[in-house]
């Protein structure tokens, strides 16, 4: 199996690539995010958007990658009804984002390196919708800033197809490059698969799974085309160069038209728009406002020894990688350890945390409840409860437990005294007689009746010590 993704990824700017048009259609209604030089009107001249060109900088650092000091559009020409102007503004000779690469980290723990051949700024089309004899057209999308990432077929199995495309949608988020809403389309994958015998010199012919919008559908295409190819070859028949669309109800791949090559298309320089022309020093000063990258978070966490399952729950959110860096720098590896596992686990589908209330989240709060669970002032789950509504309250973590009644009593001294009632009692003989007959477990009576008698405050781990020590 062979791979190569295009990745087309929509830009976080405010207006269209090319017009002033608002870049936010989620929830529009049809044609309504248009102005004329969206329709391609006769004597409406496209204006390129500044920050587009600044977003493209700062996605070429997360992909490792170096920027074109001069790039050029170019009309990329084909007729249909979503592109009124008959040709849609792209970069095939000099895109703006040249040869990267990017690792993704593998379930396995492995990493897969896989190469960027290039990226370039374009304009995306409208949709259309199909109806039973007849066709819609929005053109709320028509117009809007993408970039299209293009790896080079360095991928070998559809497990690695997803991990690249997971690390992809990452990396620009991140860098603020996409608001990466993969249900709005923001991030859309065409993954062109092709098979060939085990060291075959020569890639086989390649079939194109167009406008994934998941990392599963990702995965999943990539299993289905690679089977079906193989059923084919092996059956004597031959695969051609087409482009297949994913029903992702049935789970298969369907043929759509065959591939067009670039000679196809027509492509020729745009006359309308200047050539861009950028300094060293211009990239240098954007790139400088990159954040943190995943990568860079997970080379920081190495002392902290997490899970790879913990990495990538942390790394979901840029806010919880944010947070639990920030503790780790100023405070233990111990805390942000403690933190780190908490955001991984402890967070609920009902926390309803919004981006607003993350992103005011402070390490302060977060040390405060770890330094209560070292001082076992809460016990592990009454911690979760407090984690749970830090995120969402405006009190600290020892008002919250306070609030909730949580804090655990570890007086020694007055847990002795509890102990002492509870094995004093008629009642606990038969869990006693137990015990020292080696029935451990019925410990867990005792200890449930000095929790009751403390009104769930006592520390069950001190209790159970203080149990064992009078028992033996």
């Amino acid at each position: 199996m062979t791979i190569g993704i295009e990745c087309h990824v929509q830009l976080a700017t405010r207006t269209k690539l090319f017009s002033a048009a608002d870049n936010d259609a989620r929830e529009a209604t049809p044609n309504s995010k248009i102005v004329p030089i969206d329709f391609g009107l006769p004597g409406m001249l496209p204006v390129l958007n500044r920050r587009a060109v600044e977003l493209a900088v700062k996605a070429a650092k997360a992909l490792n990658a170096d920027v074109a000091l001069e790039s050029r559009f170019d009309r990329k020409h084909y007729f249909y009804p979503d592109l009124p102007k008959g040709y849609q503004i792209s970069q095939m000779y000099q895109p703006i984002i040249l040869a990267g690469y990017l690792d993704a980290p593998l379930e396995s723990g492995e990493t897969v390196r896989v190469r960027i051949h290039h990226a370039h700024l374009e304009e995306d089309a409208g949709k259309l919708t199909h109806k039973d004899g007849y066709s819609l057209v929005d053109l709320n999308r028509a117009g809007t800033p993408l970039i299209e990432i293009v790896s080079e077929p360095d991928i070998h199995s559809a497990s690695a197809a997803k991990a690249y495309a997971s690390e992809l949608h990452k990396l620009m988020i991140y860098a603020g490059v996409s608001r990466g809403d993969l249900y709005h389309g923001n991030m859309r994958f065409d993954v062109n698969i092709s098979v060939a015998k085990h060291e075959a010199k020569a890639l086989g012919t390649r079939a194109e799974v167009k406008n994934l919008n998941s990392f599963k559908s990702v995965e999943k295409a990539a299993e289905y085309e690679f089977k079906r190819q193989v059923d084919l070859l092996e059956s004597g028949g031959r695969v051609v160069q087409e482009t297949r669309g994913w029903d992702d109800t049935k789970l298969i791949t369907i043929s759509q038209r065959s591939k067009e090559d670039a000679q196809d298309y027509r492509y020729m320089p745009d006359a309308d728009i200047p050539p861009i022309r950028l300094t060293s020093e211009q990239v240098n000063e954007i790139q400088a406002n990159v954040p943190m990258l995943p990568f860079e978070y997970r080379n920081s966490w190495k002392e902290l020894e997490l899970d790879i399952s913990v990495i990538e729950a942390l790394l979901s959110n840029q806010s919880y990688a944010k947070l639990v860096d920030e503790i780790k720098q100023t405070s233990t590896n111990a805390h942000a350890r403690r933190v780190a596992h908490w955001f991984a686990s402890a967070i609920r589908p009902e926390d309803d945390v919004t981006v607003q209330q993350l992103s005011a989240l402070k390490p302060a709060g977060f040390i405060e409840l770890a330094d209560m669970v070292e001082a076992d002032e809460l016990s592990s789950t009454a911690a979760k409860e407090v984690f749970s509504e830090l995120l969402v309250s405006d009190h600290t973590a020892r008002e919250i437990a306070e609030q909730r009644n949580l804090i655990q009593n570890s007086d020694e001294d007055e847990i002795a005294t509890i102990v002492d009632a509870v094995l004093s009692d008629p009642a606990s003989a038969r869990s006693i007689e137990d015990i020292k007959a080696g029935k451990d477990k019925a410990i867990g009576y005792l200890v449930g009746q000095i929790m009751k008698l403390s009104a769930g405050k006592a520390n069950p781990a001190l209790a159970q010590k203080l149990l064992r020590e009078r028992l033996r």
